[in-house]
């Protein structure tokens, strides 16, 4: 089991660059990613998503990409396709204007675009110096959200057990039952007919009504969702959503059994079971 809610920092220096990489991940229904990368390394925002899609199913995961270069101060390269077109609007220019002075180097400085950023590294090349530092920033995310997970399944167990104890006692409480219902149907008898009690007519009104509240059915649905429950835990990481299925069938039966019980004690583990049941459900919005 694994929480949705991780956190994730890796760092890496050398003498061409410094990059930094953080990952932080936030509830959600369904997987959505945010990458925010420098513009110059967006060609590489594919390759990120992929990456994460791939090892994440539900959250809102948001990545942090910062590169540093340290090889010195930017060098600056010239668009030369914009410099001769600069210069030709220029000439173009000073002739329909009529001025004599030539175009020079200070008129081309002075506009914009001649002169565009020396290429640092390209995309492809960078990827392959930024995936071993991803790799070692998820893993360190990922381990975030697994000891958060650990942390949510003992409570979300103790929950459980709360239900199991509920179910146990309803078990047990079933013979009680019947037998306060015989002595119910022979007090009222005795009380209408003076002739004297009807031993096999209280058995069988007994019985019509057992039949009505009887919730044998609901207990072994409701111990086979639990089994269903405990296995998906032990052998799912990404069981959040199926969990909370679970806990919808747990519900009905938990319900069907409250409306059948008939008695004080029932209706108080149905109430305890549904306080705990509640409970589960919050903490599984937090589960991927």
């Amino acid at each position: 089991m694994k929480s949705m809610t991780g956190f994730g920092f890796g760092e890496r220096r050398d003498e061409r660059i410094h990059a930094r990489v953080e990952l932080r991940s936030y509830n959600n229904r369904s997987l959505d990613l945010f990458i925010a990368v420098p513009p110059d390394l967006r060609p590489l925002e594919p390759r990120i998503r992929e990456y994460l899609s791939q090892r994440t199913v539900r959250g809102k995961v948001e990545l942090f990409l910062a590169v540093t270069f340290v090889e010195g101060a930017p060098q600056l390269a010239v668009d030369e396709v914009q410099a001769r077109a600069a210069k030709a609007a220029l000439e173009e220019l000073r002739r329909i204007a009529g001025i004599r002075e030539k175009v020079g180097l200070s008129h081309l400085l002075r506009v914009e675009g001649i002169f565009e950023p020396g290429k640092r590294a390209e995309p492809e090349a960078l990827w392959l110096v930024l995936l071993p530092l991803l790799e070692e920033t998820y893993e360190r995310f990922d381990a975030s959200r697994i000891a958060e997970g650990r942390k949510t399944a003992e409570d979300v167990l103790s929950c459980l057990s709360v239900i199991e104890d509920g179910v146990e006692k309803v078990v047990k409480h079933i013979p009680v039952l019947e037998e306060r219902i015989k002595n119910e149907f022979r007090t009222r008898w005795n009380e209408l007919l003076s002739s004297g009690t009807d031993e096999q007519r209280i058995l069988a009104e007994t019985a019509i009504l057992m039949v009505k509240m009887d919730v044998n059915e609901e207990v072994m649905r409701l111990k086979a969702h639990m089994r269903s429950f405990r296995d998906t835990m032990d052998h799912e990481s990404a069981c959040g959503k199926k969990l909370d299925f679970i806990c919808q069938e747990i519900g009905r039966e938990v319900n069907t059994i409250g409306s059948k019980s008939g008695s004080l004690e029932l209706d108080r583990v149905v109430i305890a079971s549904k306080d705990a049941l509640e409970k589960i459900r919050e903490q599984l919005r937090n589960v991927e």
